[in-house]
């Protein structure tokens, strides 16, 4: 067998499903051509290899490249001092009637050129890749008119080629009412379904598409109307669904068999039943929980008792998850919502694919799928979710290159 590379000296956790946890592979081999896995398994099983290059690893682990399957990566401006003003005890809602909140990072990202949006998102993602991410997904929902939704996604487009990271782009156009559509919300869900969307379609620049639906926020008709037209042009679609609130969200995602259902602290056992019918993940946000000191997790015994999939992601955004590390959100996975470490590992990995529909490329090391790997100095994969801030990651692999 030939191969561009050989990683040896080294322990594996696959990932897969069904057999000894984490999938681990001790004193394992990675034979990687073009770009794919071509072999991975015990080094005392491994076949003979002709290898451009080989490559010793001292003992450390490898693990799938993680996959963070919910961002809010671009946006312009900053918020920390509203994090400020809630800490000395103004409430979300004030600092929104003053012209905060979303609204102020809808004002600086409409301002922002796309350098500028590129230049920031890509420092927040310097920590998203120092915690091993491989792939990201990014949304839009921070511009909200015609050229700044689009202005957004070619960001996240421009990051995919450029950033060291594969990208999953995401339409979020109902994400909050902008402040010029306050007194007719109808005529901006008609623009943001009938105009924006088709045009973004149209330009290359949508992969999935999303939806904020709460109280606050916008309603399941609404919501449904995106859908609609989501699938119209062919797209999957994704929600953030019950954060706040059983608005019935993942019952709307299982409707529709959303790729995924976001949040869901106050989903019901109905709502979760029909996710798990539908085949509907669980994208479990432990940063937006921490942040915003909520006090009612997910559902995390329902989701198991039904076997809906659980996938862990950070929710990087200006507001409600400033959060940058991805190995953080695996150790608040587990501390906040009592995740096993293997569960966890697995929502930033195999499920989190399944997040993102790409079960059949990434998520997993076997033969066949994407050389995406994140090479880490632990001794055991529970580590990853053990140590909160240690540096861990020595290396990342996307499809095959050393980056």
């Amino acid at each position: 067998m030939k191969a561009d590379r050989l990683l040896i000296d080294c322990h594996v956790a696959t990932m897969t499903e069904g057999g000894v946890p984490y999938g681990a592979i001790e004193d394992a081999a990675v034979a990687v051509a073009d770009g794919r896995i071509a072999w991975v398994g015990s080094r005392a099983a491994m076949p003979d290899i002709d290898a451009a290059e080989t490559e010793r690893l001292d003992g450390r682990w490898i693990t799938p490249g993680l996959i963070d399957c919910h961002t809010h990566l671009v946006f312009g401006g900053d918020r920390s001092s509203e994090f400020e003003q809630r800490l000395e005890g103004a409430t979300y809602e004030e600092i929104a009637r003053a012209g905060g909140g979303i609204v102020s990072s809808v004002r600086a990202t409409r301002a922002a050129s796309e350098d500028e949006l590129f230049t920031s998102a890509m420092s927040r993602l310097e920590g998203l890749k120092a915690t091993g991410v491989t792939t990201v997904e990014i949304k839009s929902g921070y511009g909200l008119d015609w050229d700044s939704e689009l202005k957004m996604l070619r960001v996240a487009r421009r990051i995919g080629r450029e950033g060291g990271v594969r990208v999953c782009t995401s339409y979020l156009g109902l994400h909050a009412v902008p402040p010029e559509y306050r007194d007719d919300r109808a005529a901006y869900v008609d623009k943001a379904v009938d105009e924006i969307l088709p045009a973004a379609c149209a330009e290359g620049l949508v992969d999935a598409v999303d939806a904020y639906c709460e109280p606050i926020a916008f309603s399941t008709e609404e919501v449904s109307r995106l859908f609609d037209q989501a699938r119209t042009l062919g797209l999957p679609v994704k929600l953030h669904a019950d954060q706040l609130s059983d608005g019935g969200g993942a019952s709307l995602a299982a409707r529709y068999r959303a790729l995924s259902a976001d949040h869901i602290e106050h989903s019901t056992e109905a709502g979760v039943a029909a996710m798990a019918a539908a085949g509907v993940t669980a994208v479990l946000l432990p940063g937006a929980y921490l942040m915003l000191r909520e006090t009612k997790t997910p559902p995390i015994d329902l989701l198991r008792r039904h076997g809906v999939r659980m996938a862990v992601a950070t929710d990087c955004n200006p507001g409600t998850s400033p959060v940058a590390s991805m190995t953080a959100v695996l150790n608040l996975a587990c501390v906040q919502f009592r995740l096993t470490p293997e569960e966890a590992l697995a929502g930033a990995t195999r499920e989190a694919a399944r997040a993102l529909g790409l079960s059949d490329r990434i998520g997993t090391l076997e033969v066949g799928k994407a050389a995406d790997l994140a090479i880490w100095a632990i001794t055991r994969p529970a580590e990853l979710a053990y140590w909160l801030g240690k540096p861990q990651c020595e290396g990342r692999y996307l499809e095959g290159s050393l980056l």
